[in-house]
């Protein structure tokens, strides 16, 4: 999954959480919100990553950038001077100063912009906190920012609840953008807003990212956003990730039958063409618990009593950059978009 073009390398990355009971508070067991995940970014590419509430999307963001410290994996980053880090073993002053090029969109404008400081106070913290700019050059790269993602620069004496939800959400993304990173993670940066805001703000990052050659990792539960700004689309479910593909192929080309139920539920663009929902039966399965073998075999309604129910599927190369974890990918048939 690795090229020349590589900036980000995650492997068998894993984020388990103790559950604490009785008295003592003593661990008597994990919740393996993410376990076993490895994938790899390209420069300049946006990875779409999709799936149900609670599969451990945003945990594997926030685990990359050190918000959660990782249980076990390697998350290796490859630095614009040609050197290789392994973020996941920085101490802390080093990961300080690599925030500087890894920073996050976080998914709720409001909770995530402190109500008492002024706008010019949000963006310019970055600024301030890492010595790049202070007094009069801090302003003016306050208010060049908000004209970047399109703020009137005459409003930054003031507060985060005098806007609207999408210009909070581009006061954070100006926030993101302050010290020029490399790599962002976007935590489902448009689930907060109305549909035709969630298109300003789409279009947005799309054009950040052309302008400022950034690489985004797009995380959302909804496949119909994901497709219109994502290069490669990731689905995980239950903390681990069943299929990998260019959007293109993965939507017309499902190989794992969780990726065909997320693509029934998305509309085509051609109203003449009729689709099939497929509504997946049973609840998702705890990640505290999770079943043996194929983890998605209680829902799925193709799986076999024999493979599926004991032996757990790897993530392997079905065809050339298309990786899915399924016994069954090469016998079913699927049905995509369009089809």
């Amino acid at each position: 999954m690795m090229n020349n073009d590589t900036i980000l390398e995650v492997k068998n990355l894993k984020q388990h959480f103790p559950i604490r009971s009785g008295f003592l508070q003593r661990v008597s067991g994990y919740i393996k919100a993410v376990d076993g995940v490895s994938f790899s970014v390209r420069r300049n590419e946006v990875l779409g990553l999709v799936g149900e509430s609670g599969c451990g999307k945003t945990t594997v963001g926030r685990t990359i950038l050190r918000l959660y410290e990782p249980t076990a994996g390697e998350v290796w980053y490859h630095r614009a001077d040609g050197a290789r880090v392994n973020v996941a073993n920085l101490d802390a002053k080093a990961m300080k100063a690599l925030r500087r090029e890894l920073r996050m969109i976080f998914q709720d404008p409001f909770s995530s912009l402190n109500p008492r400081r002024t706008v010019k106070e949000l963006i310019g913290e970055p600024l301030v906190i890492h010595g790049v700019a202070r007094g009069r050059a801090l302003e003016e790269r306050v208010a060049e920012l908000m004209l970047e993602v399109g703020l009137d620069p005459n409003y930054m004496e003031r507060y985060p609840h005098e806007f609207s939800g999408g210009q909070r959400q581009r006061i954070g993304i100006a926030r993101t953008l302050s010290l020029s990173p490399r790599v962002i993670v976007a935590d489902e940066p448009v689930s907060a807003l109305d549909v035709s805001v969630q298109a300003q703000v789409l279009n947005l990052l799309q054009g950040l990212k052309d302008q400022l050659g950034l690489t985004l990792i797009f995380i959302a539960h909804d496949l119909s956003v994901v497709e219109h700004i994502s290069d490669r689309i990731a689905v995980m479910y239950v903390g681990k990730i069943v299929e990998m593909a260019d959007t293109d192929v993965l939507l017309r080309r499902p190989l794992h039958p969780y990726t065909e139920a997320l693509v029934s539920a998305v509309p085509p663009a051609d109203p003449d063409i009729k689709t099939q929902r497929i509504i997946l039966e049973g609840d998702v399965p705890s990640p505290a618990n999770p079943p043996p073998g194929c983890v998605f075999h209680p829902r799925c309604r193709y799986a076999n009593d024999t493979t599926c129910m004991t032996v757990e599927p790897q993530l392997a190369e079905a065809a050339p950059g298309h990786f899915v974890a399924c016994h069954l990918a090469n016998e079913l048939n699927l049905v995509g978009i369009g089809v």
